[in-house]
């Protein structure tokens, strides 16, 4: 079946090239393609289906909304659907939090939401510099692209750098605090990194390769930007809607972004992008940044619904309890192959499994979905499995897949040696190796 897309869909085509197959019907935490096939899925759409897929809340406001002929498209229009998900937002997740915060709805991805706030800083603060991070990922499209950091999104010949900056990332050189190193670069005229408009950053740096950054980090760069006049901007797309166990990755830090950039799970599946902006951010005229598919009513609809989830404590002590499971199985792993430099890092129900081998990454991947498991991998070579289930999946399923995982890892990389490691294999004999990294080091709280 999958030769019509050789003849019919270009070649840019990505992820079927690593799930060959054709899906059909998905629910929850399982899928089944055209075989019927069932797969769990740890994968989530990238990020895009915490809530599962056709999650039953949502889908029953969908089915309501769309067969009573609510407005699907509006662009910026008022609609009902649009007012009851302000109305929700503010009284289920805002305010509760403390923070007061006006929301842009911007074209219906990721990236659009990252293109705005960045015009924004630039507008506000009238400079066009801006300070991303080593491993950094905030999309594709020409503005998010400068921001990102791995060169196999760049080209020579399409797109610019200009204008920003890409320093170290919270741990990047582990023996150097790079927070004290951005304050010195923008306090000295002479380091050639121009008092920036913002500075954007992941909380936990998924793609980059679930790289989590401290709290004693995150509020030193508050204060650099505090400092320096700049804007501060949290990119939450993938890992903000309840990923690391809050319903925004930087709660427990206590900072509060000027600008903060969601999407991917925001709309239960369906597209749907905006920036939450201090209010006094707000310095748009009518018009100025506009979009067609802004006003996607079936976003609203679902997103309302969702955010149910977060009017009580239970859905973050489901994740909280689940994450300890992931952290604990994949621990296991690491210090079983802790001869080859296995790793664990994360937080909440993004955790990542380091196996320093991207085509090692590639084969487990591909051994879990013959097996029936959807997993990607992450980091500059694609060394880091990524897991990163459904936060509603049930403990069944998840077990379910970690076994599947722990098998196609054990299918592949040789078991422990007996004696010790010897010189010319990976690590000389007697070197102590951690291969085990608490996955809650450096995390807020």
């Amino acid at each position: 079946m999958l030769e019509q897309l050789e003849e019919q869909e270009s070649d840019v085509r990505g992820y079927v090239r690593l799930f060959p197959t054709v899906f059909d019907v998905a629910r929850g935490s399982e899928l089944w393609d055209a075989a019927g096939k069932r797969y769990v899925d740890f994968f989530c759409g990238a990020g895009t289906l915490n809530y599962g897929h056709n999650n039953p809340t949502a889908k029953a406001a969908l089915l309501q909304y769309i067969a009573r002929d609510g407005i699907q498209h509006a662009l910026d229009t008022a609609t009902i659907a649009k007012m009851e998900f302000l109305r929700g937002l503010n009284e289920i997740i805002l305010r509760p939090r403390g923070l007061d915060y006006k929301v842009q709805f911007t074209g219906p991805t990721g990236t659009n939401a990252v293109e705005a706030a960045i015009k924004l800083a630039r507008k506000l603060t009238r400079r066009s510099h801006v300070v991303a991070f080593t491993r950094g990922y905030h999309g594709h499209s020409l503005g998010s692209l400068a921001l990102t950091a791995n060169s196999y999104y760049h080209s020579e010949y399409y797109g610019s750098r200009n204008n920003v900056s890409h320093l170290p990332f919270d741990g990047y050189y582990p023996e150097l605090d790079s927070a004290d190193l951005l304050d010195k670069m923008l306090t000295d005229s002479s380091s050639g990194v121009p008092k920036p408009a913002a500075i954007i950053l992941e909380t936990v740096q998924g793609e980059g390769g679930v790289h989590v950054a401290s709290t004693g980090w995150l509020r030193s760069i508050e204060a650099i930007c505090r400092r320096n006049g700049c804007l501060l901007i949290v990119d939450d797309i993938q890992v903000g809607n309840g990923r690391t166990g809050q319903f925004f990755s930087f709660e427990l830090s206590g900072i509060k972004p000027d600008l903060v950039c969601l999407s991917k799970s925001l709309g239960g599946g369906l597209p749907m992008s905006v920036v939450l902006m201090r209010p006094d951010c707000d310095d748009w005229q009518p018009g100025q940044h506009t979009g067609t598919f802004r006003g996607n009513n079936l976003a609203f609809v679902a997103a309302r619904a969702l955010l149910e989830y977060w009017r009580d404590d239970r859905l973050a002590q489901e994740i909280r309890q689940h994450s300890q499971v992931v952290e604990q199985r994949l621990s296991a792993i690491a210090a079983k192959y802790s001869h080859l430099g296995f790793s664990v890092r994360g937080r909440g129900l993004i955790q990542g499994l380091d196996v320093r081998d991207g085509q090692l990454s590639r084969q487990v991947i591909d051994a879990c979905f013959t097996s029936g498991l959807l997993i990607e991998s992450s980091g500059a070579d694609d060394e880091v499995l990524k897991v990163m289930p459904a936060l509603t999946i049930s403990s069944t399923q998840l077990g379910e897949g970690l076994d599947l995982l722990e098998r196609a890892i054990a299918s592949l990389v040789p078991s422990p040696p007996d004696q010790p490691v010897v010189a010319g294999s990976l690590f000389p004999a007697g070197q102590v190796n951690a291969a085990v990294v608490d996955s809650h080091s450096g995390v807020p709280g």
